[in-house]
């Protein structure tokens, strides 16, 4: 079934990256321009209403009190002339009315009126021939500054009675500094607001992608896990099947040492099956985080002479030799003794798998004041820079090249990463294709040494 899972993944990933790109581009768009209606549709309704409450105080600066009103000269005493002429009173200037202080109260309760409460403006009052009366502190600063400011007149109208214009007007001047910067001021929330959604609605889609990702590389490992455990288990059955049949012969039955021979040999692959069982579980308590450690007083060198003489038909076979510099002066370490074992054994066993003839190790350790250095080095094909980043990775294979002899289900690193972050210690990996590898093991020194 994984090979079908992978295939159908592998088909299908593409499809979901383009669909999840297209929909991720299309949302930005429709946001850009959702942001641009906003910020147009907003500047209107800024602006029609800056003309509302520009005209609505000029007519209150005025005032209807303030209408003219006529009068009939008196000429001795309560006669009036045979040709009565009409006097109108000069009508009060603004300036003559109010205060600089109540001008920008009546514009402030205006903008707060009409929703512009944190609209900042500057204003003044001219009179009929252009000369200043009154205005705000930073008025003439602000007025000239026509590309970033905005600036208004509203007539004062003077009205007689009848509501008729007589007179020349006075001029409200407001300026309004930095008018587009204020606007998107006031719709900042809402674009940071729709920002930190489009920056979640990304990180989910990279988060997608990555699962899809991991979940594909999970399918392959997977894939080469079963192939490699198919193989493994199939050669020692096969053998022990062979034995098998080799024992109901009645030749090799009535002959002792042959019947001897086969049986070594079905016992022989009956232990090969249950350390794959066990490295097997081995991974799934790693998994379940439950390696536990009986922590018992040891020396590593002795350890490391004990897994080197279990090498020695390995390395025979390849015309190899460990070479030993055991320097340090403290060996003893407080360690699990089946794992720290464990963990040399895959080390020596690694370096021996991706090796060609001619095969050197050497294994060295020296001690500094709170720990013991080993150091494992051979001469073996070396590593990709892309295989040492992932070496440790369960399920995890180096490419072989030309080597097919290679076994095992991609556990071994994995297992001695855990059981070096169980120790508390560190692991360095150095290599160069085509000359070797070394694996550096730096382990806490017993604190009764």
């Amino acid at each position: 079934m994984v090979p079908v899972i992978f295939v159908s993944m592998k088909r299908t990933f593409p499809v979901i990256i383009i669909l999840i790109s297209l929909s991720l581009f299309g949302l930005i768009l429709l946001q850009v321009s959702w942001f641009h209606n906003l910020l147009e549709t907003t500047r209107n309704q800024y602006d029609n209403n800056y003309s509302q409450v520009g005209a609505n105080v000029a007519d209150e600066l005025y005032g209807s009190e303030s209408k003219q009103m006529l009068r009939l000269p008196r000429r001795g005493g309560l006669t009036f002339s045979a040709n009565p002429h009409f006097h109108v009173l000069k009508p009060p200037m603004v300036e003559e009315k109010f205060t600089a202080a109540e001008v920008e109260e009546k514009i402030r309760n205006n903008f707060d009126k009409y929703n512009l409460k944190k609209l900042r403006f500057e204003f003044a009052v001219t009179n009929p021939s252009d000369e200043y009366e009154m205005g705000s502190k930073e008025f003439y600063k602000e007025f000239w500054d026509t590309l970033n400011n905005k600036r208004r007149y509203f007539p004062v109208i003077p009205l007689n009675n009848n509501d008729i214009e007589i007179g020349t007007p006075e001029m409200l001047i407001i300026v309004v500094p930095d008018f587009d910067k204020q606007i998107w001021n006031s719709l900042w929330w809402v674009f940071v607001g729709s920002g930190v959604f489009t920056i979640i609605i990304i990180a989910a889609f990279f988060v997608t992608v990555k699962s899809l990702l991991n979940q594909k590389k999970l399918s392959e490992i997977k894939s080469d896990f079963i192939n490699n455990m198919t193989h493994e288990f199939k050669t020692p059955l096969a053998t022990i099947s062979l034995a098998v049949d080799a024992l109901r012969n009645e030749k090799v039955q009535s002959d002792k040492e042959k019947t001897k021979y086969f049986s070594n040999i079905i016992k022989e692959e009956n232990i090969r099956m249950n350390k794959h069982v066990e490295t097997i579980l081995q991974a799934a308590l790693m998994d379940r985080q439950e390696l536990q450690l009986n922590l018992t007083q040891m020396n590593v060198h002795e350890v490391i002479h004990s897994v080197v003489d279990n090498y020695q038909l390995q390395l025979s076979d390849k015309q190899g030799e460990i070479k030993l510099l055991l320097n340090a002066n403290n060996d003893l370490i407080s360690a699990d003794e089946v794992h720290f074992t464990n963990l040399i054994s895959n080390l020596i066993d690694n370096a021996i798998k991706y090796s060609e003839d001619k095969l050197l190790i050497i294994i060295s350790t020296h001690s500094t004041k709170k720990h013991l250095v080993i150091r494992i080095e051979d001469n073996g094909i070396g590593m990709s820079k892309e295989t040492v980043k992932r070496i440790f990775e369960k399920f995890y294979r180096a490419h072989t090249g030309n080597l097919h002899n290679v076994k095992g289900f991609g556990l071994g690193m994995s297992y001695v990463k855990t059981v070096i972050d169980a120790h508390k210690g560190k692991i360095k990996v150095e290599s160069t294709p085509g000359k070797g590898s070394a694996f550096t093991v730096e382990v806490p020194l017993s604190e009764n040494a």
